[in-house]
């Protein structure tokens, strides 16, 4: 199979939607397909050229995967307009390296990625005129995600646009996938039709990230001696609603056996490090280097994955699965039934967003009653093996491209990811 791939985020970046299209990509060379990647050069998450990149166009092979990558307008503060910018520099930058290979490769699939849902058309218009079948698959529902954090608002005529534009995209795939089943059922309101949807989250490799049966050396590293750690590891931005996270922290800065931990970069960092000044039980750390995820993971006492109301359901964090992994139970800001709070049932606490109260207890809950942490720890771990297994995952979505190719069952329509 020959795999034309046009995605805004791709390797070396560690996290968000560039790891799951690298993780794909190298899968598949590996497994003998011919992969060719159409990217952007690598900046994220702290929103500039990541070293060893420059801003222009360039080509390698990397781990079996032809690497084109592209300039592109890299906002120091991404605020809405710029962010705006951002999106359209990638999709016009990538035009013509992505209608070239199509024409040169010839491929059998075309896959993209949202985001960045502006640079989709090229990835459909390359399918076109190669003769390819196209797919698209969702990470973050970017319209709704814009409302959501405050970047759109209202009913004006920008909003329509971006509506009409969601959902003319979206319904002109040969397949459609999201992350997971509440995302499929929200693109299928949209416009996909539902026999075109199938559902694929971000998988892991369950034996990188493994419970720790010892301290965590993150400890004697940052110099941490509460024998309790609450733990955000991730991308610091708007959508993540990290304010609670302070506000909490806050309201028990009294407990002398609990630091808080944001490790992680981006935009809103600095602002939060400002809010945070006066409270010494809450520190922050840089984004650490792949080889060392399970060991800091392993650090936590309880992982944190705040989101903001009505954001909950637009994306499913990928680093969800490695918190699973590590055999730690979560506790996430998310009203009950969405997407987030489903996955943790069990092994997990929700409470709602905005309520810093409530994550507060949720908190001292898991803290003080260990019999209930150990439960949830070991559901967490069962609950990576059975739902996040990369292999498992990309096994399917294999053979989900043989369907569509109609090598594997030819008649068969995909398993839609919102039939229930």
């Amino acid at each position: 199979m020959k795999l034309l791939v046009l995605a805004l985020n791709y390797a070396p970046e560690l996290v968000g939607a560039g790891r799951y299209t690298s993780d794909m990509a190298r899968w598949l060379a590996k497994a003998g397909h011919e992969v060719t990647v159409v990217c952007a050069q690598p900046y994220y998450p702290q929103w500039r050229i990541a070293p060893g990149f420059r801003q222009h166009y360039s080509e390698s092979i990397e781990d079996g995967v032809r690497v084109i990558r592209c300039p592109l307008y890299v906002p120091k503060n991404p605020s809405g307009g710029r962010r705006m910018v951002h999106y359209v520099s990638f999709a016009l930058s990538v035009v013509a390296p992505t209608l070239l290979m199509a024409l040169r490769m010839r491929p059998d699939i075309v896959f993209t990625t949202a985001p960045s849902l502006i640079a989709a058309p090229v990835a459909r218009l390359a399918a076109l005129i190669s003769g390819a079948r196209s797919w698209l698959h969702v990470h973050d529902l970017e319209v709704d995600a814009a409302f959501a954090t405050g970047l759109l608002h209202g009913s004006g005529l920008v909003a329509r646009v971006a509506k009409r534009f969601e959902k003319v995209v979206i319904g002109s795939f040969d397949r459609v996938s999201s992350v997971s089943r509440p995302m499929c059922q929200r693109i299928c309101a949209i416009g996909a039709p539902l026999e075109r949807l199938v559902e694929f989250p971000n998988g892991i490799d369950i034996e990188a990230v493994r419970p720790l049966a010892r301290p965590s050396s993150y400890c004697d590293r940052w110099k941490i001696g509460t024998p309790h750690i609450a733990l955000y590891s991730g991308n610091i931005a708007n959508k993540q609603g990290l304010e609670i996270v302070l506000q909490a922290a806050r309201q028990l800065r009294d407990r002398s056996d609990l630091t808080f931990v944001i490790c992680g970069n981006g935009p809103s960092r600095a602002a939060l490090e400002r809010l945070a000044a006066d409270m010494p039980n809450l520190v922050f750390r840089d984004l650490q280097p792949e080889a060392e995820l399970g060991e800091l993971l392993g650090l936590a006492t309880i992982h944190l994955l705040p989101q903001l109301a009505g954001a909950a359901d637009l994306v499913l964090p990928s680093k969800l699965g490695n918190m699973l992994a590590s055999g730690r139970p979560i506790v996430a800001t998310v009203a009950p039934g969405t997407g987030i709070a489903l996955e943790i049932e069990g092994c997990g606490l929700a409470t709602p967003p905005g309520d810093a109260t409530a994550l507060a207890d949720a908190l001292e809950r898991l803290i003080d009653d260990p019999a209930l942490h150990a439960r949830m720890s070991v559901a967490a771990r069962r609950r990576a093996k059975q739902n996040w297994s990369r292999e498992q995952i990309l096994s399917r979505q294999l053979a989900e491209f043989d369907k569509l190719l109609g090598q594997g069952a030819a008649n068969e329509a995909p398993v839609p990811a919102a039939a229930e």
